[in-house]
């Protein structure tokens, strides 16, 4: 069983700096996309950053320039730096993985993390 353990969140001021992290743990054959979502109260989960294994990135118009994604692979392991944060950011972040897992028998797998919240004070 894949589980994704999140860290980093927290309160912040107005253009200041975060990062999260998100560790995947479990029998891990290869993980093809980790990313991060977010979602605001009464709002939907929107992707914020994604990586591919072969690291390839993807980012929601909104925090482009501002957020960066990052990975290391071999610990399964995905950073998310936000940086010049603002007050439209404030969220719980979830992190979320799709790969192949399994010892004996592969299979696919997605999961998403708990979430960690982040705050922007004034």
């Amino acid at each position: 069983q894949v589980q994704l353990v999140e860290s980093g969140g927290g309160l912040v001021q107005d253009g200041g700096s975060l990062r999260l992290s998100c560790a995947a743990t479990g029998s891990i054959f290869s993980i093809n996309t980790i990313g991060w979502y977010r979602q605001a109260p009464g709002k939907q989960r929107d992707l914020v950053a994604g990586i591919t294994s072969g690291g390839r990135t993807n980012y929601a118009d909104s925090v482009k320039g501002r957020f960066t994604i990052s990975s290391d692979s071999p610990k399964y392991t995905v950073y998310l730096q936000m940086n010049s944060l603002k007050p439209e950011d404030p969220a719980v972040y979830y992190c979320h993985a799709d790969g192949v897992g399994g010892s004996a028998f592969r299979r696919t797998f997605e999961v998403w993390g708990q979430g960690t919240l982040v705050t922007v004070s004034p």
